[in-house]
């Protein structure tokens, strides 16, 4: 090697070592410690913070920062007032012997309230076609609309709850896995499951306007909207905001009990606030708050299942559709012959 590119090499080496040493050098000297045993904290919750101090450094200020937003710290205290919760870095700003560096510490920040429990009574059962693998259910005016699953046998339809009579019905390619729906400013949104790209439908009509990729989330499970933004579960903790017109992902909130953070929201329902989510697998539902993510309630539907003339052949609870005239949930499942309209509310 000529003296020339050993020079050149050397001074790159020396730069990268440079730019990169002050954040590992930073870690070494200090490091958050929070008052418990734990790393797992409730929202609002006021726990001791401190710097272990490794090298006996001059530390002049330290700003402690959890998405952005400075925490601010009364008697050696932070107060774990967060807009979302679930998985979070808690930072720390250090300014130190006229430097400064940014450690980190992962935590997780809960619910404080342990969700409600609710159960169901049925006010009345309407014919569902047993063949349907249901995915997505949601009403416009009063007409219902649903999306299905299985490759080769997922579609997009328009039905007469009262009769079960397909009033329109449009078929997804025969390699697609058809997931959940929901209806915003004329048009329906429909998922795939693992394809990573959703559709977009003309309401009136069923003609496909357009496809849209997925960003972070990989999988497509229940859809939903808050008359702004779509809202998507994809198989995780996460859910997601979209922007309905470019379809990109603004953001996500994490689902959180006052115990763990839980991954099994299925198909979606948004009313009030708040996310109604199939868990997957279980006779159940979950309540959640839109703007944080906790879970403030779980529907037991419990029992359910055996009012129907087809238990035998029937798969899991899925899908959930409002009608917000008559302010009632409409409650099916995969095959199921039958659909539920519900009230829901507190169990005493």
């Amino acid at each position: 090697m000529s003296f020339a590119k050993f020079f050149a090499f050397s001074s790159i080496a020396i730069l990268f070592v440079a730019c990169g040493g002050g954040a590992v050098e930073t870690s070494q000297l200090f490091n958050i410690q929070l008052e418990g045993k734990s790393n797992q904290f409730k929202q609002n919750q006021t726990v001791g913070i401190s710097i272990k101090n490794k090298k006996n450094k001059t530390i002049q200020s330290v700003i402690y920062t959890i998405d952005g937003k400075e925490l601010e710290v009364v008697n050696d205290k932070i107060t774990f007032d967060v807009q979302k919760l679930g998985n979070k870095i808690l930072k720390a700003k250090i300014d130190y012997d006229d430097t400064s560096g940014e450690i980190t510490k992962k935590i997780k920040i809960l619910s404080n309230k342990a969700p409600e429990i609710y159960t169901y009574e049925v006010l009345n059962e309407y014919p569902h076609d047993t063949k349907s693998f249901t995915q997505g259910l949601e009403f416009h005016n009063d007409t219902l609309y649903e999306g299905t699953g299985k490759k080769g046998k997922s579609v997009l339809r328009k039905i007469n709850y009262k009769t079960g009579e397909i009033l329109r019905e449009v078929k997804l390619a025969s390699t697609i896995f058809g997931e959940g729906i929901t209806i915003l400013n004329d048009k329906i949104y429909q998922l795939s499951w693992q394809s990573g790209i959703g559709f977009v439908y003309n309401l009136s009509d069923l003609k496909k306007l357009d496809n849209f990729n997925y960003g972070q989330s990989k999988e497509g499970w229940g859809l939903t909207n808050n008359g702004k933004q779509l809202i998507k579960s994809d198989g995780t903790e996460k859910i997601w905001f979209l922007d309905p017109n470019t379809l990109i992902e603004e953001g996500y909130i994490e689902t959180v009990t006052n115990s763990s953070i839980f991954n099994k929201a299925n198909e979606l329902e948004y009313v009030d606030g708040k996310i109604y989510a199939n868990v997957w697998q279980k006779e159940s539902m979950m309540i959640i708050n839109a703007e944080n993510g906790a879970i403030t309630g779980v529907v037991n539907f419990g029992g359910l299942k055996n009012k129907l003339g087809n238990t035998e052949a029937a798969d899991v609870l899925n899908g959930i559709a409002y009608h917000p005239e008559r302010k009632t949930f409409f409650v099916t499942g995969k095959y199921w012959d039958r659909l539920f309209e519900v009230n829901i509310f507190k169990r005493q």
